[in-house]
């Protein structure tokens, strides 16, 4: 704000700088980088572990926004791939964690042009899914609800322990095209990472 004043001052002044104000008021905007892409976020909202047989299923709810590099590259046939990581630890205050169970699972957001239709495909208890949507909103819906995902058997349960449950999400660069991987070293533009979900989950064997 202050260097915009100097140069509004300066205009007044003498006129002859108008080009040159012109030509620095367009560089300040091109070169900020949110109002080239604009930002993007991905958070966690909910969370849970649910008892179901002899295994404990996961449930949460996210909140996905993209910036217009990645919508952009999205319609030009570039898929995003995401990763959902899931573990379970023994927490200890003076110690490391002690390591109980720890899952993935791979998703992904493409478009395909002959039908113009966005394509969501998931990859959940050894089974596939894929499902087709108008727009790119509806995409993010489906992508930001997880359901029924079964990450931990009842028999690595033992009565009496505390257990610390964590859980993020975010997009698998390394699946990005070679371009695009040397631009994200450069940019916060494809870094899209929620912060790590924790809670303290009430588990039975």
């Amino acid at each position: 704000m202050h260097t915009m004043a100097f140069f509004m001052r300066l205009y007044k002044k003498n006129k002859q700088y108008g080009v040159i104000f012109a030509l620095l008021m367009l560089a300040q905007v091109f070169l900020t980088p949110n109002i080239v892409a604009g930002t993007s976020s991905l958070d966690i909202k909910t969370a849970e572990l649910t008892a179901v047989d002899d295994a404990y299923t996961l449930n949460a709810d996210f909140e996905i926004d993209f910036n217009t590099q990645m919508e952009e590259a999205i319609n030009k046939g570039v898929p995003l791939n995401f990763l959902i990581e899931f573990q379970l630890v023994v927490p200890h205050k003076y110690w490391f964690d002690d390591e109980i169970d720890t899952q993935s699972i791979p998703l992904s957001l493409s478009y395909h042009a002959l039908t113009r239709q966005y394509l969501v495909n998931i990859t959940q208890n050894k089974q596939s899914h894929q499902r087709a949507f108008e727009t790119i909103n509806e995409a993010l819906v489906e992508l930001s609800h997880l359901r029924d995902w079964k990450v931990l058997d009842k028999n690595l349960i033992e009565k009496g322990v505390v257990y610390k449950a964590a859980l993020l999400m975010r997009l698998d660069q390394k699946k990005l095209p070679k371009a695009l991987q040397v631009e994200a070293l450069s940019t916060e533009a494809w870094d899209l990472s929620s912060e790590k979900f924790e809670w303290m989950p009430s588990l039975q064997k």
